[in-house]
Order: structure tokens, then sequence, then C-alpha cells
């Protein structure tokens, strides 16, 4: 119990170990992942009390007080409702013994420390973490010109001089347009499945 403390007032119990897929079954993140929708753990730390687990759909933060409680507080975080951001990744000194992957999910910072011989591995994580933050960047902006692109059509529409009776078919044809291209559109840049990039990255 005293070594459980002095872990605590070290620090030390905040240092996590890269959990491998063999004992993904073993950690609690797992029974909060929705085997059923198909989703899938691709990277996962644990240290004495918090689990970080990344899955294609979200990142699950099983979230204990401290190394001695066993009160656990699930935090789950889509990846299609929050965007990663702020993706740093701090190598270790020659005194350090651990190593950080820094990245924020919407406005909530976040600072896993790891072991550092574990480096290899953070890597990985690291260049999926920065290669999704970039790619749904770059989504929001073309969902943004889309939707700025269906305004200006809209506006040329009221501004146009037809009579009244053509106006109201024109608008009937641009909102079935617009619900369906916006829909399509969205449907190919608004990204809910990252397995793919994990895949591409993580080399477990």
């Amino acid at each position: 119990m005293l070594k459980k403390f002095a872990a605590d007032a070290l620090g030390l119990s905040d240092i996590g170990k890269i959990i491998g897929p063999e004992d993904y079954d073993k950690t609690d993140a797992d029974d909060y992942v929705r085997h059923e929708d198909n989703e899938k753990i691709y990277f996962l730390i644990k240290t004495k009390a918090d689990e970080y687990c990344f899955t294609n759909l979200a990142f699950i933060h099983v979230d204990g007080e401290n190394a001695t409680s066993s009160k656990r507080t699930l935090k789950r975080y889509p990846y299609s409702q929050y965007k990663f951001s702020n993706v740093f990744l701090e190598t270790a000194g020659r005194v350090d013994i651990d190593i950080e992957i820094k990245f924020s999910l919407g406005s909530t910072a976040y600072t896993i420390d790891v072991r550092k011989d574990e480096i290899e591995k953070l890597k990985d994580l690291y260049k999926a973490l920065l290669y999704i933050a970039e790619r749904t960047h770059e989504n929001g902006i073309i969902l943004d010109m889309a939707s700025q692109s269906l305004d200006k059509a809209v506006s040329v529409l009221q501004n146009s001089r037809i009579d009244q009776a053509n106006i109201a078919e024109q608008y009937r044809e641009l909102t079935e347009f617009s619900f369906s291209w916006l829909n399509n559109t969205r449907e190919k840049y608004h990204e809910k499945d990252f397995g793919a990039v994990f895949e591409k990255y993580i080399n477990n």
C-alpha cells in the first residue's frame, strides 16, 4: 500500500504502458467498445489510474481518480464530433524515464506519459493522430466551401428577375438539389471511421 501511495506522490503511477492487442480484452476500456457496431481498438495505453483507448470510431478515456481508487469515469469522444488538434510528441532526455504524446479533442487537452522504451510504438500513434487532424481540418474547409456555394446560389436566385411561379419552382428544385448534394458531400467529407488510417500507421 505504501508503495502505491509513494508512486502517486512521485507521479510514477501516471506513466503508461502500451497494451498489445492480445491483452485488449483484459482492460476496462474494452467493455465500452461498441463491438456490435464493428468498433475496433487500434491503440491502448494503460496507467495505474487511467486507460486511453483509440478505436476506429472514438477516443475512450477510462478516467481513474488515482492509482489507489477503484472509482472510474468513462469519457467517450467520437471522431465525428471531436477533432484532433495540437498533436505533439515529446521525446525523452537522458535522465527522463518517460515520453509524452499531447493532443486536444475539441476543447479538452490531453498529455499522456509513456515509458520511453516504447518510443517506436508511440511514434506510430503520433503519425496516425497527426494525419487524422490534418484530414479533418481539410475536410472542414471543403464542407464550409460547399455550404458557402449553396448560399451564393440562393442569393443569386433571390435577386433574379423571374415571375413568382418560376421562383417557387426554382426554390423547390434548388432545395431538393441542395439536400441531395450536401448529404452526399457530408457523407464523403464528414468522416466517422478512421480504421484505415490506424491500420496504415499502427504497426503492432
